[in-house]
């Protein structure tokens, strides 16, 4: 590895026009896209060997979104999502261990094991859920702009939704409450092309989803959502613009599902061919690989990280499988509040 490669210096990217991250930095991000990846396959299995119950959405293929976004974040930062929601979770730094235990239906989980993988929260992370209801969870990462806005604090919202939520009415509902009280929330669509089944040129006539915002006068930005270092440099524009005080601020993340919708989702509706063609081509911790191969990092140091990965996950697995399952009287919690 050469000098400068050791101080962290730029590394140059022969097909990529925008900056790039020190080394250090992009080789933390390429272990933290490894992690998710690794994790989702390792849910898949265990949802096969019927582990998991319910619904269980993947995320890969995705990877590079939250983690690129991650990158311009700080601590006191809120986000919110959708069920699509483990990879999110890890990045805000929940454990591994809580959220596996909690997609088995354990008492280790977040939410004790009883509510699976599409509700957990940690409002002491600052995630405020995965939730079932699409597009619902626009509207609650504008409420929590709205709390730090009315706290006077620079911290920032972020609503993550899919393409298939961008056309729901509690949307722009949101928009214009943004927009008019100029609340510090992040609006990041995950257009990864497809809903439950339907390719996104079928579900809506706007062929543009970053400019839904438009008519209430929000900044947007498509992003290559496969392209980390492309994710991070929006995402900094995004957070320093909502910092300052100006506002709302949309982007569309162009990314890709490798997996169905959910685990219970053959995917029937899209060529196998073009899912090939995506991995192939387009894989955003495979371009991540290459960039760190030509800053210097070596066969061995990515073996170290896939190993440093893998134990990882395995430790998530056994404390899932070996934590208890919920006592009875838990029927009887979390569900009244008296005030």
């Amino acid at each position: 590895m050469s000098d400068s490669s050791k101080k962290g210096a730029v590394q140059p990217l022969a097909d990529h026009n925008g900056p790039i991250l020190p080394t250090e930095v992009t080789r933390k991000a390429f272990r933290d896209m490894l992690l998710l990846r690794r994790f989702e396959e390792k849910a898949g299995q265990l949802y096969g060997m019927g582990l998991v119950g319910g619904f269980c959405h993947l995320y890969i293929g995705q990877e590079a979104v939250i983690v690129g976004m991650s990158l311009a974040m700080k601590p006191g930062d809120k986000i919110v999502t959708s069920y699509r929601d483990h990879a999110h979770m890890l990045m805000m730094g929940m454990t591994p261990r809580g959220v596996m235990a909690e997609l088995t239906g354990r008492s280790g989980g977040y939410s004790h094991g009883k509510g699976g993988s599409m509700h957990m929260f940690s409002r002491e992370k600052n995630f405020y859920g995965g939730h079932g209801i699409v597009g619902a969870q626009v509207a609650i990462g504008t409420g929590l702009a709205f709390a730090n806005k009315y706290r006077g604090t620079d911290e920032v919202g972020v609503a993550y939704f899919g393409e298939g939520a961008s056309q729901q009415g509690q949307v722009y509902e949101s928009f214009n409450l943004a927009a008019l009280h100029k609340l510090p929330c992040i609006y990041v669509i995950e257009n990864n092309r497809y809903g439950m089944g339907t390719n996104v040129e079928r579900a809506t006539a706007a062929t543009d989803l970053s400019r839904l915002g438009a008519p209430w006068h929000i900044p947007s930005r498509k992003v290559d959502g496969m392209d980390l270092f492309a994710v991070h440099e929006a995402a900094q524009e995004a957070v320093a613009h909502c910092r300052a005080g100006k506002g709302p601020y949309l982007l569309e993340m162009e990314t890709y599902r490798y997996r169905g919708h959910s685990m219970s989702d053959p995917a029937r509706y899209r060529d196998r061919a073009e899912v090939e063609e995506m991995r192939r081509t387009r894989d955003p911790i495979e371009a991540l690989r290459r960039v760190l191969t030509e800053a210097g990092t070596s066969e061995e140091e990515f073996k170290s990280i896939e190993k440093d990965v893998k134990a990882v996950v395995e430790d998530a697995v056994e404390f899932a499988q070996t934590s208890p399952e919920p006592d009875p009287s838990e029927l009887w919690t979390d569900v009244l509040v008296e005030a």
